[in-house]
């Protein structure tokens, strides 16, 4: 049996759907496709074959404005060895009965479905995940653990498991891209296809998030104090058992804190509860005030007090502002018909 073989290369053109949502990761959907396309031009031969899909068939807008057209909606979607699911900003607000039927289907029927950037989301809600590892954008971690608390998120590009896989976005949707073509094509082609792009590939397992990266084996104190205070959002704790659980003294966490950050340990800890809250704010259309809770403000008007001291507005004012630029854009010809009314 040829090594491709063992890596479940196929004998047949391999044929990848990339299913495009309302504010995908438009970086995440052109490295993957130019990749494929890279490596159909350097082998001199049409070794893969992909299909643009949305819900309805319409152009759908990406994360940055630009409207992509499609080749079939989901009713039309063809057979394809690879389903590649691309979410971003509104992971929870486009996940349609149709879509998670899809999903299913297309697992069902041999597919390898895979959840790009906040995917993870609707892969979940079609039942595919169950109780396997996966991986999600960083930022929206504490979002997807609002809704399944049981998750277990790996913080690392992206993870191939079976027929199931999930990837980071960003420029690790090259490398879990490279990944593939090497199973199926061959490393050679694979290594051609990073140089022809400019990228040292990078493994599966690496972390997301490049700041304080430590060198050796074991997470600096920062990371692990961090982590800690993320895993607490709903019920912080207090600096003794912090320490406790970092089997540190409170006098070094105090120290610490202000070399490393500039901050007591409850003014970090503070920082770190509104960052989580900025980016449920950001995924999430939750109440106010259960979006309080889950950051650990018993009251709603302490949130907000504090939101605003940090970011500057509220956050019903924050969430507003930045829905009001999705809704622009996405349906501009709506928003161009209202300022008319609005100067009439």
């Amino acid at each position: 049996m040829s090594e491709e073989r063992r890596n479940g290369a196929l004998d047949r053109k391999p044929k990848f759907a990339f299913l495009l949502q309302p504010e995908f990761p438009l970086n995440a959907f052109i490295l993957a496709t130019e990749a494929l396309r890279i490596a159909n031009q350097n082998s001199g031969k049409d070794l893969f074959d992909w299909v643009l899909a949305s819900e309805t068939g319409k152009p759908v807008r990406a994360s940055n404005g630009m409207r992509i057209e499609v080749d079939s909606d989901l009713s039309s979607l063809p057979h394809c060895d690879y389903l590649i699911l691309l979410e971003g900003n509104l992971p929870t607000q486009n996940n349609s009965p149709q879509l998670l039927s899809t999903l299913r289907n297309a697992h069902r029927h041999g597919s390898t479905v895979i959840g790009v950037d906040t995917g993870a989301f609707a892969l979940a809600r079609a039942g595919l995940t169950g109780e396997r590892k996966l991986v999600i954008h960083w930022e929206a971690a504490p979002a997807y653990l609002e809704h399944f608390p049981e998750a277990q998120i790996e913080n690392q590009l992206y993870l191939l498991d079976k027929q199931l896989g999930f990837c980071a976005g960003g420029v690790g949707m090259l490398d879990l891209m490279l990944d593939l073509i090497g199973r199926l094509r061959g490393a050679a082609l694979a290594r051609e296809v990073a140089n022809a792009l400019i990228h040292t590939p990078r493994d599966a397992a690496r972390a997301q998030r490049v700041e304080g990266a430590d060198t050796d084996a074991e997470p600096s104190l920062s990371r692990r104090l961090i982590a800690l205070m993320e895993r607490h959002l709903d019920f912080p704790l207090g600096p003794r058992l912090l320490a406790e659980q970092l089997s540190i003294s409170v006098r070094t966490l105090e120290r610490h804190c202000a070399r490393e950050f500039g901050q007591t340990p409850s003014q970090l800890y503070l920082l770190v509860r509104l960052q989580a809250a900025r980016n449920l704010l950001f995924y999430e259309e939750g109440e106010i005030k259960d979006i309080a809770v889950a950051c650990g403000f018993s009251y709603p008007s302490v949130f907000t007090r504090a939101f605003k001291a940090q970011f500057g507005q509220s956050p019903r004012a924050f969430r507003q502002s930045f829905r009001d630029i999705q809704g622009r854009l996405v349906r501009p010809e709506i928003a161009r018909l209202s300022a008319a009314n609005k100067r009439n």
